[in-house]
Order: structure tokens, then sequence, then C-alpha cells
């Protein structure tokens, strides 16, 4: 029996032996050499592609952050402030700023020259009135310079949020709308010289325009007293017969 199974792996190890040396034989050196090689290159561009997706990943990124909105805006502080400026221009008194209203009032209030058939109270109301006018447009330009005023704190603490946000602004959108509210910051104080400059310039106009209708006045009481006859000549006098 131990020779009939000795006799059978024999036979079994003398067939597989043949078979296992032939696979060996059959390897080629140079194509496996060729085929790690291929592996290499396929893992290469593997690599690539995977770089080349990190690369579109991050741009896409960044165009996120360059897209992201500023979280604020100082708009409504900007208009709010230009509004209580503009609300005191509105509730201005005196001589209108509407300029139709403005040149009807200019010429009935402020003649060039008064005319005899003027009443002379007539020309007392106007000198009220001209008054009234030259001081409402000083209360007008000393509201507004108050308002400017107030509106410094305003301006400086914008200015500091403004900045702020400009510097730690992630993308270019929130720079450039940090920008955006700097400038619109700058054009509301812009705004705001232009309305002061406006009412003291105002505030000018009708004093002189006051002046100019005080002269008037004074040149047409002046030819009443005067009257149209012939006046007073001095002629020399002789007492006792001298």
């Amino acid at each position: 029996m131990k020779k009939t199974l000795l006799a059978i792996t024999a036979a079994i190890l003398m067939t597989v032996m043949p078979a296992a040396q032939a696979q060996w034989v059959v390897i080629d050196p140079a194509n496996l050499v060729q085929n790690i090689l291929t592996a290499a290159r396929t893992l290469q561009q593997i690599n690539n592609q995977i770089q080349q997706l990190q690369n579109e990943a991050q741009m896409l990124t960044n165009q996120a952050r360059n897209l992201t909105s500023l979280p604020f805006s100082a708009l409504n502080q900007l208009q709010s402030a230009l509004s209580a400026t503009n609300q005191l221009l509105q509730q201005a008194q005196g001589l209108s700023l509407n300029l139709t209203q403005m040149e009807t009032q200019l010429a009935q209030l402020y003649p060039a020259a008064y005319t005899a058939s003027t009443p002379a109270n007539q020309m007392a109301l106007d000198a009220s009135q001209h008054w009234q006018n030259a001081l409402e447009a000083l209360r007008t330009a000393a509201e507004v310079q108050s308002q400017s005023v107030q509106n410094f704190a305003s301006d400086e603490q914008t200015l500091s949020d403004l900045v702020n946000n400009s510097q730690s602004a992630v993308g270019a959108l929130q720079a450039t709308q940090a920008t955006n509210q700097l400038l619109a910051l700058q054009a509301r104080q812009a705004i705001q010289a232009q309305q002061l400059q406006l009412t003291q310039d105002r505030a000018v106009a009708l004093e002189q325009a006051r002046q100019v209708a005080v002269h008037a006045r004074a040149a047409e009481v002046r030819n009443r007293f005067h009257g149209t006859g012939t006046p007073y000549t001095p002629s020399p006098v002789n007492f006792y017969g001298n």
C-alpha cells in the first residue's frame, strides 16, 4: 500500500514539475518592464488628474469667496444723515427755495426802485419782510451747520466700520462693496458741504438784497421829503433899508 502511494505521488510530481517549468519559461522580461512603465505612467496621469481636481476645487472656493457679499451696510446711516439736512432745507422759512416762486417773490419784495405811487405802509411792510427773510436765512444756515456738526460723530463711526470691513474682506466682492460705501460716505459729505454752502450763500444774498431795498426805500423817502415844488433858495435880506 505504501509503495502504491509513493508511486502515485512520484507520478504526480513528475507531471507537475514540467508544467511549472514551462510556466516560468514563457515570462518575457522586456514585456514585464514595459507593463511596469505603463502602470507607472497611468499612476502619474491619475496623480495629475487628482491635482487638477484639487486646483479646480480651490479655484471654486476662491470664486465663492470673491462672490461673498459684505455683511455690513452703511447705506441707512448715510441716507439718514442726508435726509436730516434735506428736511431742514424743506422747513426753511422766508424766501422760497423753489426757483419759480423765488423769482416771483424777489421781484415783488425787492424792487429795484420805489415809485411815488407806492404807499408808505407798503414800503414799511416790505422792510419788515426783508428783515424776516434775512433772519430766516441766517437761522436755516445755523441749523444746517449744527446738523453737520452732529453728523461728524456718525461719520467717524461709519468710516471706522467701513475701513475695518474693508481690511477684513474675504474676497473681491466684499472689498469692492466696502470701497463703494466709502465713496458713498465721501459723496454724502460733499453733498452736505454743498448744502451748507448753499444756505450760507443764501443768507448773504438776502442780506445784500435787503440792503439794496433799504437804499431804494431811503431814496424814495428822501424824494418825498423834498417834494416836487421849487426847493428853498437862500437870498440876502436887507434890514432897515440898508
